[in-house]
């Protein structure tokens, strides 16, 4: 297969680039691109589509924050012009199904049965227990909701902020991984059939250095592809230039969640909103499911009234008790499902009170924490083994995995390792309010996450996407679930639309 038909088969992973070719030729220097006895290779003709299972939100400013009456007292949501760039984000949220898919492959290649392995598995369980009571009976939810199939699309719950983001992780790879098998640089089914312990895939042991992936086996990480005979060449791997990697998938910041709930896109004359929404489905759109028949006039599951799970037997109010199936109400004007009610959400940030207008209003996030890869003596990154993995223990009590075997080891900037490859001093976390970290005086700190979105067990003033909350990073509940996010690289958007 040559490069340029790679180029071909690359569409399948929106955006149209145009390239500083002309007929293949460089506009820089003359020399010709993609040249089959070598030299430079891009993918001069990419396109990237939404990806499987997601939205894609046209960015745009909005005003953040702005709840209408400040029923808890909590101030921690003044109103903010921000503005967030195109993204994609998943239509629902994360199933137990999806996410039961994640749990086998664990299982699969780091089988728990095997003394080393078995806390990987572990970390990565959901805490069933989420729906214990002490003075409720829910023992059927503890042993049924994640693994029976009456409840495969419903919302996972009892993931904590730390699974969801592992989560992500392992679904960034397992898209790369297909996309590459596809385009033929791996062995077909390798990824079924021989991934075990540290020989599997992983998207930056791959970019850093092929040659480490699935344990160096040459027989299912292809040097190259094309066709010989007519001197293509084979003496290459796939890299970025390709356009073969997706953008990584990750929870969503808060700013883009809110945004995305909201959903003022049908609200939209030429380019001001009329009005504000409260709840996303004040305006359902109607070519993308309207008002179900069966659901009365309740767009969303929620706790209604003075405590009203799900109305009276032959008159359910909106046809749920606990969670419900994703999809089974009327999506909001972006085409999101369960953007109010089901389960709240976990995003990406830490939880900070106050949103100042010192802040910035381009893509507005507060938590960063930035990696860079461990280097060995030898110049090339360091790749977890089954004897160097490494847990954190969590307030918990539970184990947390820093990195899967095969994965490569990361250090957070500003972190230094011992002699015995440890981390060393306090973590970095690059928030807004330095002085709140160890502070016992305050209920949160750089581990508190913001929730967004009502649930099934709130209240309909919990349903307003500007509300926020907070929970710890390293804990779960039976009313938080998530979905994920993904970076749209390159232009804004295609199709102009333009209202006459």
């Amino acid at each position: 297969m040559t490069l340029q038909l790679l180029a071909g088969l690359v569409a399948s992973v929106g955006l149209t680039s145009c390239s500083n070719t002309n007929n293949g030729v460089s506009s820089a220097t003359g020399w010709k691109i993609n040249d089959k006895k070598g030299g430079f290779q891009y993918n001069t003709n990419f396109e990237q589509h939404t990806p499987q299972g997601m939205v894609s939100i046209e960015g745009g400013a909005f005003t953040m924050g702005r709840v209408q009456e400040d029923i808890m007292g909590d101030w921690n949501n003044n109103p903010k012009q921000q503005y967030v760039q195109s993204f994609y984000l998943d239509e629902t949220e994360t199933t137990n199904i999806m996410y039961n898919e994640y749990l086998y492959w664990l299982k699969s290649v780091f089988p728990p049965t095997n003394q080393v392995y078995a806390e990987i598995y572990k970390s990565a369980l959901p805490d069933t227990t989420v729906w214990r009571s002490a003075t409720g009976f829910n023992e059927t939810l503890i042993s049924s909701y994640l693994r029976h199939p009456a409840y495969a699309n419903y919302p996972v719950v009892g993931v904590t902020w730390l699974q969801a983001n592992d989560y992500a992780k392992w679904r960034t790879d397992r898209v790369n991984e297909l996309t590459l098998e596809k385009a033929g640089y791996l062995k077909k089914n390798a990824k079924i059939m021989e991934a075990y312990a540290d020989a599997h895939f992983s998207t930056e042991a791959y970019l850093a250095n092929p040659e480490s992936v699935y344990g160096g086996n040459s027989d299912i990480v292809y040097r190259g592809v094309g066709n010989k005979a007519k001197g293509d060449n084979k003496n290459i791997y796939a890299t970025m230039n390709y356009g073969l990697f997706t953008a990584e998938y990750r929870l969503p910041t808060e700013a883009e969640w809110e945004y995305a709930a909201i959903g003022m896109a049908g609200n939209r004359e030429y380019n001001n909103y009329q009005g504000r929404k409260t709840y996303p489905w004040e305006q359902p759109n109607k070519k993308k499911g309207g008002r179900p028949n069966n659901l009365k006039s309740q767009y969303a599951n929620f706790k209604q009234g003075r405590g009203d799970y799900g109305g009276i037997a032959g008159w359910a109010t909106d046809n749920a008790d606990i969670t419900s199936p994703v999809k089974a109400y009327p999506p909001n004007n972006f085409g999101l499902y369960d953007m109010a009610g089901n389960v709240a959400e976990w995003v990406a940030d830490v939880y900070d009170p106050q949103i100042d207008q010192i802040d910035t209003d381009f893509n507005f996030f507060k938590g960063n924490v930035y990696y860079k890869n461990q280097i060995g003596p030898d110049g090339k990154v360091i790749i977890v083994t089954d004897q160097s993995v490494q847990f954190d223990t969590l307030s918990t009590g539970r184990l947390r995995l820093r990195n899967l075997p095969g994965q490569v080891a990361q250090l957070e900037y500003g972190a230094d390792l011992n002699k015995a490859g440890q981390v060393t001093g306090e973590d970095e976390f690059l928030v807004s309010t330095p002085n709140n970290k160890n502070n016992s005086s305050k209920l949160y700190n750089e581990k508190s996450r913001v929730i967004k979105g009502g649930s099934w067990k709130d209240r309909a003033y919990w349903l307003d996407p500007a509300t926020r909350r907070f929970y710890p990073e390293d804990q779960a509940t039976d009313f938080i679930g998530f979905r994920l996010a993904m970076t749209k690289v390159g232009q804004k958007n295609v199709v102009r639309k333009t209202k006459n």
